[in-house]
């Protein structure tokens, strides 16, 4: 029987994974991945430790109260379960969240723990245990192409679809992994969930980022970093004044409410200038951008040599626009058929075959965004 890791949050998604796995036959072994968070108790050095259960305390998808989940349907189901102290992994993206925003630019950490963590340390146990793949309960899929090449696709559940967190995974790591959940919907996977007798069944999808459970993110930062002079400016598109904000790490591009000043029509946020400590307002048509440069590019296929027609998705709800893409190294430009919104440095720009929409090619991360004419 073929041995496969299991990344289990304490949810339904990948609590449904075990099911599916077990039913096609793979020997699951379950993983859950501890953050190292100062609530938990008996923590090593190792990062590859066994660590005993915690007092329950709440931290997004990574608390001991998701752990104790994730126990229990692994007691349930009648698999090895192993808690795994990745606190310096965690510590890395941590790192990441917040000297990202203190540069101006919004990041994106469910990304790169899937690049660093969940797809990066997740094989490695996976080696050290000999199993043959990993598994977790993302919506997406894994076909082979025409080429016998892994493809990266979308969910069968538009609205649940994550494929677009997926696309640094790379093409050897792609190529042993699984998405149990890909070919279902939420309401289908849930029913599976409560036909398994899981407790979880009806457990709510976890909301926030699972070290800023409270959604506080400038608070994270200034704890993180230690207190920082942010604060400055707002300005109009030509740089004239328009009023002052307590920390440009508030702020995202495309933001229009909490700016915290009153307008006579609607401002979102154009850009944001870390080094002047000025953020840029203006209209909803200011806002709209023709072009975008992405660099650190993550291929799943060839890199192309000529232009591509694609389609591009610059946020996790954006809805994929149609475009043409030139690359230069490791860096694309993306020129959309339409003017797009909210082009914020620091998001992912994912895109997918013109052909085949559904399938990921690859992406990288924005750098800029060049306003419309």
């Amino acid at each position: 029987m073929p041995r496969i890791v299991l990344a289990m949050s304490g949810g339904v998604d990948s609590s449904a994974a075990a099911v599916l796995l077990k039913r096609e036959g793979w020997e699951v072994v379950g993983l859950f991945m501890r953050s190292g968070a100062e609530a938990e108790v008996c923590a090593t050095d190792s990062p590859l430790t066994v660590l005993p259960s915690a007092k329950a305390h709440k931290q997004g998808c990574c608390s001991a109260s998701d752990a104790a989940d994730a126990r229990r349907v692994a007691d349930r189901l009648d698999i090895p379960f192993h808690a795994l102290n990745f606190a310096g992994e965690f510590g890395r993206i941590k790192d990441y969240f917040a000297d990202e925003y203190l540069a101006g630019r919004t990041p994106n950490p469910c990304v790169q723990c899937n690049n660093w963590l969940k797809f990066g340390r997740l094989h490695e146990f996976a080696r050290s245990v000999g199993a043959e793949a990993v598994a977790s309960g993302h919506y997406a899929r894994v076909e082979t192409a025409a080429d016998g090449r892994p493809a990266l696709l979308r969910g069968v559940d538009r609205k649940k679809d994550q494929s677009y967190v997926l696309f640094g995974v790379s093409p050897t790591a792609l190529a042993e992994t699984r998405f149990p959940c890909g070919g279902l919907t939420k309401p289908e996977i849930r029913a599976l969930a409560a036909e398994a007798g899981l407790r979880v069944a009806d457990k709510p999808d976890s909301q926030e980022i699972c070290f800023v459970p409270d959604n506080d993110y400038a608070g994270f930062v200034n704890r993180h970093r230690g207190h920082q002079e942010t604060a400055g400016e707002f300005v109009d598109p030509a740089g004239a004044v328009i009023g002052e904000h307590p920390g440009y790490e508030r702020f995202t591009v495309g933001q229009r409410k909490g700016l915290g000043i009153a307008f006579g029509e609607p401002r979102f946020v154009l850009r944001i200038e870390p080094d002047r400590r000025r953020v840029v307002l203006g209209s909803r048509e200011d806002l709209r951008c023709d072009d975008l440069t992405a660099g650190g590019a993550n291929w799943l296929v060839d890199r192309p040599t000529g232009p591509l027609r694609c389609f591009a998705q610059i946020r996790y709800q954006h809805r994929a626009a149609a475009c043409e893409v030139q690359t230069d190294g490791d860096e694309f430009r993306v020129r959309f058929d339409e003017p797009q919104e909210g082009v914020a440095p620091g998001q992912a720009c994912v895109l997918y075959d013109g052909s085949e929409p559904d399938r990921v090619l690859g992406g990288g991360w924005i750098r800029s965004g060049e306003p419309g004419a």
